[in-house]
């Protein structure tokens, strides 16, 4: 089986920098605090050692099965990124482990509990892999582009006009009724841009014209409102006439990015290209600076502040950052806003890494100024995507018709390598390995013109269930030749 243990990545080191002394204006010290973060991630997941169909790509609990699938997204923008494949066999385990019998992401052990939105995570993480053509082990396997378009089929065949005139549910399954009567913009946001996403990455003229419906529906209910802030959703037994003002960071940013592919599938239509500047605007007012001397740090208004965020919650700003980055290279023009939001907010994330034994544990409350006494899961994933999202201008951009390819195969293993740590460590040491090179043998494609220039329940949401230079080579071995030898005589 190639399914080895890669948790731990590895040991040896060029450098280290802690979060907290990033420098944004540095490669070398972004990717050794992603490396850093990437590592503090992983240390919550064990299925790769239990390796079991239960554990398999999920996280323990509290973790849903859906922050799960997004944080494999994290995992792989980690990889993209960076040019780090040490979690690259890890990744395709999990990603392999969830297909369901009929390649859709339908999986037999959530049936009664997945939701749409659930789905529609999922349904990021796939098509993120089929965008950067990550290679797949087994030629019995369809590829990541058609299991998307498969998730796509099932989502779209549950369009519902009988109410509201039209909209998915939150749930799917009439055997988990909390969600049924509730349309909510998370999983329509993520039928939407997975549609947006679709699109560009197939030509075919039908996602296109899907996603101009669901956006116009989107805007007709009342979920992207006239300030193009996003709301979380309506009942359908009441036809939708009263929309549930709260407001997450997640499906602002969601259909930002569905906006954003848009514009750039169009190669520059107007109306797309003002729903994305105009989405951003709205992100931007809403979920940043929350007072006035943290400026340009992101916050989750709605519980951040008071302290009552959940497990959910704690991972939304991982996405907000994720789509954000992501939509610099649908839309170029969007870079300065976005750097003048984001940059701070890594930087200040950064100053939230500093707990545990190591100071690299995260927290979630970035406006503070340091540690504020909370860990899991989502803290150190959001951390993981606005800091890694620095390196996004040096990214290729992620493929589209006539680019995305079948990839068949492995990645080589990342070399020099060392034992991997069998078992993770509730305060994790950071993993010191400095990426390897982008592998040689992936097939690339050159950007067009556009791209290469510059939630808690019910009553209250629909979260619940649910230019810089590489680093210099010389220094960079001469790191490895002495980790060698400091990891020989350990």
């Amino acid at each position: 089986m190639f399914f080895k243990s890669v948790h731990g990545a590895a040991i040896l080191a060029s450098s280290f920098v802690a979060p907290k002394d990033l420098n944004t204006s540095d490669v070398a010290s972004i990717r050794s605090v992603a490396s850093t973060l990437a590592y503090g991630t992983m240390s919550y997941y064990t299925g790769n050692i239990t390796n079991t169909p239960e554990t398999l790509a999920v996280f323990p609990a509290p973790v849903y099965w859906w922050e799960s699938g997004a944080c494999w997204g994290s995992m792989l923008d980690y990889q993209h990124y960076t040019g780090d494949t040490s979690y690259h066999d890890v990744i395709t385990q999990a990603l392999l482990s969830q297909v369901g019998p009929n390649f859709d992401y339908m999986v037999p052990r959530h049936f009664g509990d997945e939701g749409n939105d659930d789905q529609a995570f999922w349904s990021f993480t796939v098509l993120e892999a089929a965008e950067r053509n990550f290679p797949q082990p087994d030629d019995s396997i369809p590829s990541w582009l058609t299991m998307a378009e498969n998730i796509w089929n099932t989502m779209v065949d549950r369009w519902n006009t009988t109410a509201c005139g039209g909209g998915v549910a939150w749930q799917i399954f009439a055997s988990n009724p909390n969600g049924m009567d509730y349309k909510n913009s998370v999983s329509n946001g993520g039928l939407f841009q997975l549609s947006a996403r679709l699109a560009r990455a197939t030509g075919n003229q039908t996602y296109q014209d899907w996603a101009q419906k669901i956006w116009d529906w989107s805007e007709g209910v009342g979920f992207v409102g006239q300030d193009f802030k996003v709301l979380d959703g309506a009942d359908s037994k009441d036809d939708c006439r009263q929309v549930n003002p709260q407001a997450y960071s997640y499906s602002q940013g969601i259909y930002l990015y569905g906006a954003a592919v848009l514009y750039n599938h169009t190669r520059g239509d107007a109306t797309w290209g003002d729903r994305t500047t105009r989405l951003l605007a709205a992100a931007g007012s809403e979920y940043f600076s929350p007072f006035a001397n943290a400026t340009g740090v992101m916050v989750e208004r709605i519980c951040e502040i008071s302290n009552t965020c959940d497990t959910d919650m704690m991972s939304f700003k991982a996405y907000l950052s994720r789509f954000m980055w992501a939509t610099t290279q649908m839309m170029p023009s969007t870079l300065p806003t976005v750097q003048g939001l984001l940059v701070p907010s890594a930087l200040a994330a950064g100053q939230a890494c500093s707990g545990g034994a190591n100071g690299t544990v995260c927290g979630h409350r970035w406006y503070v100024g340091g540690y504020d006494g909370t860990a899991s899961l989502g803290q150190q994933m959001s951390a993981l995507e606005v800091v890694q999202g620095l390196l996004v201008q040096e990214a290729t951009p992620p493929f589209r018709a006539g680019e995305i390819q079948h990839v068949k195969g492995m990645l080589p293993a990342p070399s020099p390598t060392s034992t991997p740590t069998p078992t993770p460590t509730p305060t994790p040491s950071p993993s010191t390995q400095g990426p390897p090179a982008p592998n040689s043998s992936q097939p690339t494609a050159l950007p067009d013109p556009q791209e290469s220039s510059s939630t808690a329940s019910l009553a209250a949401s629909s979260t619940g269930n649910t230019g810089v230079s590489p680093p210099d080579w010389r220094l960079m071995m001469c790191g490895l030749v002495v980790g060698f030898f400091v990891w020989r005589l350990a």
